[in-house]
């Protein structure tokens, strides 16, 4: 008897087949938006049969979806971050999560991203629900625990989510905004180093080490 032979989206063709839906309906939906890119449209782009596109994504939110989830996963706080033994320590985590997320976040893909999913957020709400799940939760649970384990270590005093709420608007102002409007420009490496460590200094200068 054969061995049964494994699904394509499971092999090598089969994942660049489905990299190249994605990649396809990512351009389609951003050009066209989401009403009105068919999955004909998708399939011809990609040049696959509507049967291969049906077999690995079911309909078309799921492809909004999965374009949504896989570039959100770009937006994770770095996981190899330093001890808190002191405010020095705690600058340095600071600024590298700062880094880190204006670096991913402020790719023109993944403003791209932001702006499809707020768009589609009435007729497509699966997508807001991936983009928060994926992106916005993930980063402020890992804030949250850098912010609890500050606190616990005696470098600050607070409520976690409050520090949050402050590290976050210190990190962005109106950048995000600006972006999403085309008002403002992609910030230089250089300027986005700044901007982290500008926040950082901030943010401990508002939470002063506990008397």
């Amino acid at each position: 008897m054969s061995p049964r032979k494994k699904p394509p989206e499971n092999d090598a063709e089969g994942a660049g087949i489905r990299n190249r839906i994605l990649g396809a309906a990512f351009s389609a939906f951003m050009e066209g938006g989401y009403a009105q890119t068919s999955t004909l449209e998708i399939a011809t782009r990609a040049r696959v049969s509507k049967r291969e596109l049906y077999a690995l994504f079911g309909n078309k939110e799921a492809m909004l979806v999965a374009c949504i989830t896989e570039r959100a996963q770009r937006l994770q706080a770095p996981l190899d971050l330093p001890a808190l033994r002191d405010r020095e320590s705690l600058a340095k985590v600071l600024t590298a999560v700062g880094t880190t997320l204006l670096t991913e976040a402020t790719d023109p893909v993944v403003v791209a991203m932001f702006r499809l999913a707020i768009s589609e957020a009435v007729q497509a709400p699966k997508v807001a629900q991936a983009l928060d799940s994926m992106a916005r939760k993930p980063i402020r649970d890992s804030l949250r625990l850098i912010m609890q384990n500050a606190k616990s270590a005696g470098l600050v005093a607070g409520d976690p989510d409050a520090m949050i709420q402050q590290f976050w608007g210190l990190l962005w102002g109106d950048l995000l905004t600006g972006l999403l409007l085309q008002a403002a420009s992609r910030p230089s490496a250089g300027e986005i180093a700044r901007r982290a460590s500008d926040t950082s200094s901030a943010f401990l200068r508002l939470y002063p080490e506990p008397s």
